[in-house]
C-alpha cells in the first residue's frame, strides 16, 4: 500500500474515529472529506461562529443545567450512528470518558460509502477506536496490518493531526479535546431559535426534546433530548457537506461507567506521521 492509497487509508480512519466519537456538526460546515484532506474542512464541535445572540432567560438556564449535570457525569456508554452523504457510514458502540481528557473505548464499524469500499477493499470492516488524553488510536484488521510490517494499530497525536494537509488537521484536535455529550448543548447554546418541542419517550424514557439551529449563514441543525436528571440521552446533528447531508445520532446512557483504555504495545503501533512522511518521501 504505497502513496496516495495510504494518504486515503490514513485520513479515512481519522475521519471514521473522530465522527465516531464526537459532535458532527462544525463551524464552517463542511467536515473533512476523506477523499481531498488538503481542501476540506475538519469536524469540529467547537461553538458555530455566528453573529446571533446566545439564548437567554428559561430555556438558556435549562440548557446550562443541562450542561452542568452532563459534564459533572464525567463518562457514559455510547452508542452512534453517522451518515457522511455518500462518503461514508458507520455506526460506534462503546464508553467514553471526559474528566481529565478524552478516554474510552469505541467499536466503529464501517456500513456503507465509497470511503467504507476504499477500506473494504484493504481488509478493515471495523475496527477498535482507543481514546487517550494526548492521542487516540485505532486497531486494523489482519490484512491491512501486513501492509504495515505486521502492525496492527496506528497512533494520531492530537497536536500532530494538523499534519493531514492544508491546515485541515487542525480541526480533528479541536474535535477530540471537545467529544463529549455536554459539547452538544454549548453548540445549542449559540442557537438563537432554540426552543423546547416537548416531551418523548427515548428508549423507554421520558426526556425533553430541545432543538435549534446553528452556524450563521450555513445552516446546521442540533436536537437534543434530555433526562429528569438534566442528562442527555440522545443528540441528533445536521448539516450539509460537499457529498451531501451529515448526520449523526448518538445516544447516550450508564452516566458514570467506569472507563479505560490501555495503550497499545508499541512494537505493534504506527505512528501516522511516520506513515505520511514515508508516503511524501
Amino acid at each position: 500500500m504505497r502513496g496516495t492509497a495510504i494518504r486515503r487509508a490514513v485520513v479515512a480512519v481519522a475521519v471514521a474515529v473522530t465522527l465516531a466519537g464526537g459532535t458532527a456538526c462544525t463551524s464552517s460546515g463542511e467536515p473533512a472529506d476523506p477523499a481531498k484532506p488538503s481542501s476540506s474542512a475538519a469536524p469540529s464541535s467547537a461553538p458555530a461562529s455566528s453573529d446571533a445572540p446566545a439564548p437567554t432567560g428559561p430555556s438558556a438556564d435549562a440548557l446550562r443545567a443541562v450542561e452542568r449535570a452532563t459534564a459533572r457525569a464525567g463518562s457514559a456508554r455510547v452508542d452512534s450512528t453517522t451518515v457522511m452523504g455518500g462518503e461514508l457510514s458507520l455506526e460506534a458502540t462503546g464508553a467514553l470518558g471526559w474528566r481529565d481528557g478524552l478516554t474510552g473505548t469505541l467499536m466503529i464499524t464501517y456500513t456503507g460509502g465509497t470511503t467504507a469500499e476504499t477500506m473494504r477493499r484493504l481488509g478493515t470492516t471495523a475496527m477498535e477506536a482507543r481514546y487517550l488524553a494526548d492521542a487516540y488510536y485505532a486497531r486494523m484488521g489482519e490484512e491491512f496490518a501486513k501492509r504495515l510490517g505486521g502492525r496492527h494499530w496506528i497512533k494520531y497525536v492530537y497536536a500532530d493531526l494538523e499534519d493531514l494537509g492544508g491546515g485541515a488537521g487542525a480541526g480533528f484536535a479541536d474535535q477530540m479535546r471537545n467529544t463529549t455529550p455536554h459539547q452538544a448543548v454549548k453548540l445549542l447554546l449559540t442557537a438563537e431559535d432554540v426552543r423546547r418541542v416537548g416531551d418523548e419517550k427515548i428508549r423507554g424514557r421520558r426526556a425533553t426534546h430541545w432543538s435549534g439551529t446553528v452556524g450563521g449563514a450555513t445552516a446546521q441543525t442540533v436536537d437534543i433530548w434530555v433526562d429528569d436528571r438534566n442528562l442527555l440521552v440522545k443528540k441528533v446533528e445536521r448539516g450539509r457537506t460537499k457529498t451531501g447531508e451529515l448526520t449523526q445520532t448518538a445516544y447516550y446512557d450508564d452516566y458514570g461507567v467506569t472507563v479505560s483504555a490501555a495503550r497499545p504495545p508499541a512494537a505493534d503501533t504506527a505512528d501516522f506521521k511516520e506513515l505520511l512522511a514515508a508516503q511524501d518521501g
